[in-house]
This record gives C-alpha cells, sequence and structure tokens, in this order.
C-alpha cells in the first residue's frame, strides 16, 4: 500500500480523520520525495539506470514510482520514440525505446511538466514489470517499488480460527500466525498440521509481494464445491515475514469459503 492507495492518508479510502477539513487537498494528490536507497534498473542484460538520487512518486490510486535522475539513465542505449501520452496531472510524457523484446515505449519523461508537477522535470521512469530485475541495494526486489511508509507486523495469533469450504471443516486451529500489513485486512494464517491436505491441490498460479515474497496457491474441494486458488502459502518468504513459512492463509472473500476467528 502507499500514501496514496487505498486507505493510506492521501488514498481514494483512507481510513482515518484529518484535524482539518478534507476537501482542502485536492481530489488527486502527488507526493515526490528523496529515497535513501541505491536503485538499478536491468533490462537487456545491461544495467540501464543506476542510482543513489533515486526518488518516488507517490499518486492517488497508483502504486510508488521510482524516477531516475537523466545522468543516471543509460539513453545512450535508448531510441526517442514517437509515442506520448498525456495526464492531466503531470502533463505530456515522451516515451523511449531500449533494443530487445519489450523494449518498446519502456521508459518515459515529461520535459515540460504541468505546474503541479514541475518537480518532474530532468527525471526519468521505467514501466517496472517490464524490467528484467530491479535491486536495491544488494537485494532484488520484486512486484512494485516498496513503499517507506508500508508496515507489516506478523505474530502469534490468540485466537481460534476454523475455515469451512462447502460447509466442510478444512481447518481448525488454536495457533495461527496473523499477518497485519498496511491497508488490508488481518490475515490468519494457519499451520499446515491442522489443514487437512486432502481437500487441497496446488495450481499455477503465483503472486509476487515486494514485502513477503511468491505467493503459490490452492485449489480447495470439500462439501462438493470446489474453489480454485481459495487458499496460498509463501514457501519461501522473505525475512519479514519469516514466520508464516509453512502455514496456509484461506480467501474469505471467495464464495463458497467462510473464515471464522473465535476468542
Amino acid at each position: 500500500m502507499s500514501l496514496a492507495v487505498g486507505k493510506g492518508p492521501f488514498g481514494p479510502k483512507r481510513g482515518g480523520d484529518f484535524n482539518f477539513d478534507p476537501k482542502a487537498l485536492k481530489p488527486h494528490t502527488l507526493y515526490f520525495e528523496e529515497s535513501p536507497k541505491r536503485v538499478r534498473a536491468y533490462f537487456g542484460g545491461e544495467v540501464v539506470a543506476d542510482s543513489r538520487q533515486t526518488k518516488l512518486l507517490h499518486e492517488t490510486a497508483i502504486m510508488p514510482v521510482y524516477y531516475f535522475p537523466e545522468k543516471d539513465v543509460r539513453l545512450d542505449l535508448a531510441e526517442p520514440s514517437d509515442h506520448t501520452t498525456y495526464c492531466p496531472f503531470k502533463g505530456d510524457a515522451v516515451y523511449y525505446t531500449f533494443p530487445g523484446e519489450g523494449g518498446e515505449n519502456i521508459l518515459w519523461t515529461y520535459p515540460n511538466p504541468g505546474p503541479d508537477a514541475v518537480y518532474l522535470e530532468g527525471y526519468y521512469a521505467f514501466y517496472f514489470g517490464r524490467m528484467e530485475r530491479w535491486m536495491e541495494e544488494e537485494e532484488e526486489i520484486l512486484g512494485h517499488p516498496r513503499d517507506p511508509y508500508h508496515r507489516m507486523d506478523v505474530l502469534k495469533g490468540s485466537s481460534s480460527v476454523e475455515v469451512r469450504v462447502g460447509g466442510e471443516v478444512v481447518a481448525k486451529s488454536r495457533n495461527p500466525t496473523v499477518l497485519f500489513e498496511t491497508g488490508f485486512p488481518a490475515r490468519y494464517y494457519i499451520p499446515r498440521s491442522d489443514v487437512d491436505r486432502d481437500a487441497l491441490s496446488a495450481t499455477e498460479t503465483r503472486t509476487v509481494c515486494p514485502y513477503k515474497g511468491v505467493a503459490s496457491y490452492y485449489t480447495v474441494k470439500a462439501g462438493g464445491v470446489v474453489v480454485r486458488d481459495a487458499a496460498w502459502s509463501y514457501p519461501d518468504p522473505f525475512s519479514e515475514a519469516a514466520r508464516v513459512e509453512d502455514h496456509l492463509c484461506f480467501n474469505d472473500g471467495a464464495e463458497g469459503v467462510e473464515v471464522a476467528v473465535g476468542g
């Protein structure tokens, strides 16, 4: 999550209250700040950006985006493109293409940004998901840039948890691990020993979280009901989420899945 995403203080669904009239805020928020990390972007086997002066742009309903100063981008490897886009909050963007598959219009800049985004002049950004690799310092990052305002606490739970699918109990535990994460509801991770493994079958679905790692998913079949990708786990979680290793979490928002948390 982010300052400007979801329930963040400047997000469209902010969950808190200000000590002033929030109508004084612009309906679309931009916040541009320095990042203390060295950030590198790779494409076509090359480091195409490497900077210790990277900036993060926070923008309403959009995950943070890295912006690099021009001197730290390998523009010598790129070709200007005829492609342009217009943003009513930032202005007209021009694009650059890098040689290789997926490199078309992968980099953009705002040469003459609008009056509310003048600080973007001289900075360049890449489409995160189209790059080969991203590094913060000497650690690879996945999914999207890590938000400095995002927090995650993984705690031993004190509640009992029961999961039913199709009315049948597929998991029951008095020893859950609870993951509290900015902008998300509490997630209850159940030890595998407390899950009916016969009800699970692995799928090929994978999702990436820059804070937890790569999640693997399971279809759950019980009570005559089959719910695809109803449960997930992190087989090799990042250090921040190490305590959920060998645990499963069930999607209580999926039709046919009920997660009951007791006292």
